[in-house]
């Protein structure tokens, strides 16, 4: 059966934590999904067993599939999966699963209504309860300021590792995303904001994986990087073009969850 979702694991050398991590994420799915979804674990060159797992995980699992590819990125790990996926909506969450799976059905109900277009999960949003270190909760604030300062982005938090997109809007966007690493999800909620699209954010729970291998510093002056290239590049690309196909507003549209109340609709001044 065709499936309404696809939630996308993209996986490098997480041997320890993945058959854990995806064997909750699907005892949760198949108690709580109202549709047919996938789990796919994209590994984007691993040297350990992850491989090895992630094959036997597809092959015991019906819901489960398995993506392998010869070179490193995050992004490009997604790029590719969420390009040749036949879900309507797609997904992604870390392999620690540091995201409380509570907030995944509030992520990506709206696209599936087809209310909205992209899903953010937030860590800054009212209503979110997080753990994490001073440093990093200020290196999160610190890039999203950045964010609003130089591109003028309108969404939270662009690092949190818990999104989902349409894959009409998906097929329309990702060719025109270079980033191939960590700098993938900003650059990806940039083209979607300035081609009007709505985005929807849900306040989540957050708890900081101790033994993350992200390289903090090197991850910084990545995106810092990527910020600059995009705003040299954005002028060029067709996003007026992308807005009429998809027949959305000049301005993009922003909704916020409100767990047992309706969502609050903000148009930003960008």
């Amino acid at each position: 059966m065709k499936p309404v979702l696809d939630v996308v694991i993209p996986v490098y050398n997480e041997a320890a934590d993945l058959e854990r991590s995806v064997r909750r994420l699907h005892g949760y799915l198949l108690s709580v999904s109202p549709f047919p979804f996938r789990i796919t674990i994209a590994d984007n060159a691993s040297t350990d067993e992850t491989p090895l797992i992630a094959g036997r995980l597809a092959a015991e699992v019906p819901e489960v599939a398995a993506v392998f590819l010869a070179e490193k990125g995050r992004g490009r790990a997604l790029k590719h999966t969420w390009l040749h996926s036949d879900a309507d909506v797609l997904a992604y969450m870390d392999v620690d699963l540091s995201t409380d799976l509570a907030a995944l059905l509030p992520l990506v109900a709206p696209l599936v209504s087809g209310h909205s277009d992209v899903a953010i999960g937030s860590r800054l949003r009212r209503g979110s309860r997080v753990v994490r270190g001073p440093k990093r909760e200020f290196i999160s604030r610190s890039y999203n300021l950045i964010l609003r300062a130089t591109l003028s982005a309108g969404f939270t938090d662009a690092q949190c590792g818990f999104k989902a997109i349409r894959s009409d809007v998906a097929r329309q966007l990702l060719p025109l995303v270079r980033d191939t690493n960590w700098f993938f999800d900003t650059e990806l909620l940039v083209l979607a904001e300035r081609a009007g699209l709505r985005t929807h954010e849900v306040p989540v729970d957050w708890v900081d994986d101790p033994n993350s291998k992200v390289d903090i510093v090197a991850t910084a002056r990545e995106d810092l990087r990527g910020i600059t290239r995009l705003r040299r590049t954005i002028p060029d690309l067709p996003l007026r073009e992308i807005r009429a196909r998809l027949g959305r507003t000049e301005s993009p549209v922003y909704t916020i969850a409100k767990f047992g109340a309706s969502a609050t609709e903000v148009t930003p001044q960008v």
